[in-house]
């Protein structure tokens, strides 16, 4: 079975990035390098998760071959040993077994030494070069690739220049250090060091709100009432949002037909004009070459050059923009009236689940034939409740796991991490296969707490991760640069966890590959000995800040909006979002009930498609006189109530 784990896990993290990567992106109209940046990223960021766990059960095993020998071996390169004052090991080691049995999941001896730097070595790569100039380069509105690639140097001289005077600094802390000289391997573990402490930086920032509030979410989820409201609350804001992007798209549009008009065509400036107009919507293009065809105005001021580069990128940025808001309007809707129908459905005595709309296209037909109405009502009424409250009970349990870790893994006598006494007990027994499980529950809760915040945390309109689709290329490579920069420390504050990493443990054993292409830590002895032992403690202060939502409480205060159940201001809003919510489930009916007065009339008067696909003539003049009065009703502005317009159509139909 040797490598046949590893190719197992290369197989699943490769199709789970792109499963999230169509989740969020669009593949067919996002530019190919986008997508390959994003989807790299991703990958490495993942295998670096998935593959940890394998490592420390190899690990453990070779631990096992070293204690089991008679003649003790030669220390090798990857092997530290930190003892006491008195000779003896912090970790005594305990008699172990005359055989050790290899793990299912055994890496063959140089397999993951040469597997992490080539991972390591490549997402680094990503986050710190080649990302962030293909964000300046995707984002940039210059017409031409050199325009492009000279307005992302441009854009990232600074944040070059603020990373490398960090890393001059650290580099000039060690040559003046009177017991260290400054060689090649001295130099890479400053470039690991100084990562890795900006990554742990914010890596804490992240798992303090996460461990709170991915149970308390689940929570308060069992709950239908709060998940109504803090739905409504969505809908007001997204309304809000809505409007703004399309009120901003129709303002650019605006200079765009201004531009368009001044720009003629045997202008220099008219073939990038014209690729202006190409990311513009359909019906505003048909619009502007009205306007184009019908203006005779010559005294407009001719635009430059690098002001079409700016219009481009705010018509690129706008268009975005408003067809994001626009999807997520619309599944926002969805979301709000399955609530409600649930909401009403609870009183069903025969335990069907009743919706307000017939099911769409987009169930699919297996969806409809095995979640039936009554299997339906069944989960939404009896037992999502019960799953999310025992699903909250056991997430919480494993946030106090780690925020109690958190606090005491740098703690070797006694060992106070529950992580670090739950791999240890599997070790003693040769249950690599728990101990796999304990690393792999352990290390992917640490991930969602984090992760799940990348995916949720908004930046104005910058940043933001919106499902079905709707990311732009910019987030999409954010959020690469994010996790490649998240990942490594990471796993490294889980190996401090479980007491496997050397730097924080100090112990007399074999340490993991992982660790190995790190290289020693205690070159820089404030970061190594201070800020990677004492800085995660913040983590239990960020976790009773989110806790009372003093975050939420703070954006509410700089104006953006968050739900918090005490709010005033949060009250006002659902009571907005219930009326938009109302406003919309009237609209949806009308048009359905019209949808289906139309088939009435069809089927009624024979107004069926022959073979020839044509209608029947009395069928369109019915369509006219239908279409008549509602240009009638429009022109004059009678005030008259929805049950008298469509007594009105009626009767115009029936006469």
């Amino acid at each position: 079975m040797s490598g046949v784990a590893l190719g197992l896990v290369l197989a699943s993290v490769f199709f789970l990035a792109l499963a999230l990567l169509h989740r969020y992106g669009d593949l067919k109209k996002q530019q190919p390098m986008v997508l390959l940046g994003t989807l790299a990223s991703w990958y490495l960021c993942f295998l670096i998760i998935f593959v940890l766990p394998l490592d420390v059960s190899t690990t453990i095993y070779k631990q096992c071959l070293l204690d089991n020998t008679h003649h003790p071996s030669p220390v090798s390169p990857t092997r530290i040993s930190y003892m006491t004052e008195n000779g003896s090991s912090l970790y005594p080691t305990k008699s172990a077994p005359s055989v050790c049995e290899k793990p299912w999941s055994y890496i063959p001896e140089g397999v993951l030494p040469v597997f992490w730097r080539v991972v390591y070595w490549t997402s680094q790569f990503l986050t710190w070069l080649l990302l962030p100039f293909m964000q300046s380069y995707a984002r940039s509105g210059a017409f031409s690739l050199v325009g492009k690639v000279k307005a992302a140097i441009v854009e990232n001289a600074i944040y070059y220049g603020s990373y490398l005077l960090i890393f001059i600094f650290l580099v000039i802390y060690v040559v003046a250090h009177p017991k260290w000289r400054l060689t090649w391997t001295e130099f890479q573990t400053i470039g690991i060091t100084a990562a890795n402490t900006w990554g742990l930086f914010l890596l804490v920032l992240l798992l303090g709100y996460g461990l709170v509030e991915i149970p308390r979410s689940y929570w308060l989820s069992s709950c239908h009432a709060h998940l109504l409201a803090k739905t409504y609350f969505k809908v007001a804001k997204m309304a809000s949002e809505k409007a703004s992007a399309e009120e901003n798209l129709a303002d650019v549009m605006e200079e765009v037909s201004v531009i368009n008009v001044s720009v003629k065509y045997n202008h220099s400036l008219r073939k990038c004009v014209d690729t202006i107009l190409t990311k513009c919507p359909i019906e505003y293009q048909q619009e502007m070459g009205n306007d184009a065809e019908h203006s005779c105005n010559d005294q407009t001021v001719l635009p430059t050059k690098r002001g079409l580069v700016q219009l481009h990128k705010k018509v690129i940025s706008a268009v975005q923009r408003c067809r994001q808001s626009r999807v997520q309007w619309f599944m926002l809707l969805e979301r709000i009236f399955h609530l409600e129908d649930a909401a009403k459905s609870r009183g069903n005595p025969m335990c069907h689940f009743v919706r307000s709309f017939a099911a769409t296209e987009r169930d699919g037909c297996i969806r409809r034939f095995l979640y039936t109405p009554k299997v339906e009502w069944y989960w939404e009424c009896v037992f999502r409740q019960v799953f999310y409250k025992l699903l909250a009970f056991l997430l919480f349990f494993l946030s106090v796991a780690v925020v109690w870790s958190e606090c005491t893994f740098f703690s070797m006598r006694p060992v106070l991490s529950l992580f670090a006494i739950i791999v240890r007990m599997t070790e003693q027994q040769r249950y690599y296969v728990c101990t796999e499980a304990v690393c792999f529950i352990t290390i992917i809760f640490l991930c969602v707490c984090v992760y799940s915040t990348v995916f949720q945390i908004r930046v104005f309109n910058y940043y933001y991760l919106a499902p079905h689709h709707q990311t732009d290329a910019y987030s999409l490579q954010f959020s690469g640069m994010l996790f490649c920069r998240l990942t490594p420390p990471l796993c490294l504050n889980f190996l401090g966890l479980i007491h496997m990493d050397p730097a924080v443990s100090q112990q007399d054993r074999l340490h993991t590959s992982y660790t190995s292409i790190m290289g020693s830590m205690h070159l820089l002895s404030f970061i190594s000995n201070g800020f990677y032992i004492y800085y995660p403690v913040l983590v239990l202060l960020l976790c009773f800040a989110t806790l009372y939502n003093l975050g939420s409480r703070c954006l509410n205060l700089l104006g953006v909006h968050q739900y918090v159940t005490d709010d005033d201001l949060s009250l006002d809003l659902v009571d907005e979002g219930k009326e938009l919510v109302r406003r919309e489930r009237r609209k949806r009916q009308k048009s359905i009930d019209a949808a289906n007065g139309r088939f009435a009339w069809r089927e009624r008067y024979g107004g069926t498609q022959g073979a020839s696909g044509s209608r029947t003539g009395y069928t369109e003049i019915k369509d006219d006189r239908e279409t008549e009065v509602k240009k009638s009703i429009i022109s004059f502005g009678w005030r008259k109530s929805d049950e008298q317009q469509r007594s009105l159509l009626h009767t115009s139909d029936d006469g």
